[in-house]
């Protein structure tokens, strides 16, 4: 939450009081590409102790942005027009479904300018046009045409995105990025409190049925991520000894070397042993999960709702009975108190979360799954690891995190293209983090030249591409020989030269792959991209099990 600021406003114009605002909410940069209807804007920011991160596409700001809130809270995002405002839409779509806090900054033409309705550049069918686009992206949304109302506005819309942790929507007029308002006003910090009687009575009803449970069990989800809740996670595993299981979208939100953790729960698709551990559950506690359908197997998770109590920061469900007006912190911190005490739950030693051997290298071919150990050895508290959909993801859900945060993907909006730019994101919020990024080759082609801004700014992740020529995953959902899963190939490894920095390795076997990756682990001086050559009949056992499930509906 941001500190209230009791400074005087007299003198602030709307694009000033802007700013303080989103300084107040800690964002110290924020991505974008400018635009006429944006510069006046774009001058104010640059002379504000704000930093601007000029990308190479509207969508890749959009994704940095993403990422950038994933890790540090809030993040931004500042366009033109329409050419520039719609060109975000499927980042901010990203956002809104995996619940990431993006504020989207857009200028418009300038209301003297709409006289008469003119036919303006960028304009599409009506001025509201991107307005209206965004209303159905953000969850909340205002254009500040009033100068009497401005502020208040500003205040109300960032207070959403970071109560919700979903995109927000904000275009100014230019010709009111200057304007000072004549009103006196401040800013009241929002509370956000629960219930005191519904709280009291879901912690103790799921207290009880914890303390009557032989085989409970924990499902964490990503709001554990976006509400800064995995200490509070951590908490009340230990003191009440229930195994945790996380969602693909939570991975990483709890060590997964911590005694407790038992895998990723992903239905029939992931591993059979967690699958039935979690199932064989008489009490699951589903903590701050989206239950969709890559979480859930493709539907073939199998949770009773009688057994369940269900939290999240929309909704508490404790097997049938609904509560409201109950926050997932305080719902958490709540049920911590309560101190239940169930019968310890054995965990099987099949489920301990141990990292594959490497083992002996040697000149074959390299694989995926002969990848993962050898990145493995490399992963500690520091390391954030970005993973783009496809077999990018689903190989690095093996590899074992060791933080609390450390694991991006969009994983359930399952957008192609998001790693790269986010890597610029994470490397923005965190310049001294050691970053991996994993992008299939069609991925890579779609928002890779982001690594223009990564050289650019001197930050030093390690690229991996996977190169199978195409797009891997569609071929193992739709059998066949389909020549529009091919694509073009380059030369990735080259890249470094094109954009004058950085180092370029290209390798095919085992051998090749391990000294490559390790002379990128040392080389902290600049970007390394590691092209990864595959075979297209390559896959992670996760690719096979999701490929089986999902084929069937395609």
């Amino acid at each position: 939450m941001p500190q209230s600021s009791s400074s005087s406003i007299a003198g602030l114009s709307i694009g000033q009081y802007l700013i303080r605002r989103l300084q107040e909410y800690g964002l110290q940069d924020i991505f974008g590409i400018p635009g006429d209807y944006i510069l006046s804007f774009y001058s104010m920011l640059e002379q504000s102790p704000i930093n601007m991160v000029g990308c190479t596409r509207e969508d890749c700001a959009g994704f940095a942005a993403d990422a950038y809130a994933r890790v540090h809270g809030m993040g931004a995002v500042c366009v033109t027009y329409c050419v520039g405002g719609l060109s975000i839409c499927n980042s901010v779509a990203g956002a809104y479904a995996e619940k990431s806090p993006v504020v989207v900054l857009t200028g418009s033409p300038g209301l003297r300018e709409r006289v008469n309705n003119p036919l303006l550049h960028h304009m599409v069918r009506e001025f509201s046009t991107q307005k209206d686009v965004f209303e159905k992206l953000c969850v909340a949304g205002t254009e500040l045409v009033d100068p009497v109302t401005a502020f208040r506005e500003i205040d109300r819309v960032l207070d959403a995105c970071a109560r919700f942790k979903r995109p927000v929507y904000i275009e100014l007029p230019r010709d009111m990025v200057n304007v000072v308002p004549h009103i006196s006003h401040t800013y009241q910090e929002p509370t956000t409190t629960s219930d005191p009687q519904a709280l009291e009575e879901a912690a103790a009803e799921a207290a009880r049925l914890i303390a009557a449970a032989e085989r409970p069990a924990i499902i964490a989800g990503v709001e554990l991520h976006r509400f800064q809740l995995q200490d509070e996670l951590v908490k009340l595993a230990e003191a009440t000894g229930i195994p945790v299981s996380a969602t693909m979208l939570g991975k990483s939100v709890m060590a997964e070397t911590h005694p407790l953790y038992v895998g990723l729960y992903e239905g029939a698709m992931g591993r059979e042993a967690v699958t039935e551990f979690v199932e064989d559950s008489d009490l699951i506690l589903v903590l701050g999960a989206f239950m969709t359908d890559i979480n859930l197997g493709i539907f073939t998770a199998n949770l009773d709702p009688s057994k369940c109590i269900y939290a999240t920061s929309e909704q508490l469900r404790v097997r049938h009975h609904h509560y409201h007006g109950v926050t997932l912190p305080d719902f958490m911190r709540a049920l911590a108190a309560q101190k239940p005490h169930p019968p310890k739950r054995p965990i099987p030693e099949a489920l301990a979360m141990q990292q594959l051997p490497v083992g002996e290298l040697t000149d074959e071919p390299l694989t995926v799954r002969r990848m993962v150990p050898m990145i493995n050895e490399l992963l500690d508290d520091d390391v954030i690891v970005v993973a783009d959909i496809g077999d990018s993801l689903f190989s690095a859900t093996e590899l074992v995190t060791r933080g609390q945060s450390e694991f991006l993907s969009p994983a359930y909006y399952t957008s192609m293209g998001f790693a790269v730019p986010a890597t610029l994101g994470v490397q923005t919020a965190k310049p001294k983090a050691r970053v991996i990024s994993i992008i299939g080759d069609g991925a890579f082609q779609m928002t890779g030249m982001e690594l223009s801004t990564i050289v650019r700014n001197g930050y030093d992740p390690v690229v991996i591409v996977l190169d199978n020529h195409g797009y891997g995953t569609e071929r193992w959902l739709h059998a066949g020989k389909w020549e529009y899963n091919e694509i073009h190939p380059w030369n990735y490894s080259k890249l470094p030269d094109v954009l004058g920095g950085g180092t370029g390795y290209e390798v095919r076997t085992e051998k090749e792959f391990h000294e490559a990756l390790h002379s990128a682990w040392d080389d902290r001086n600049g970007l390394s991209v590691i092209h990864v050559h595959l075979s297209d009949q390559d896959a992670s056992e996760t690719l096979n099990r999701l490929a089986t499930r999902m084929g069937r509906n395609i």
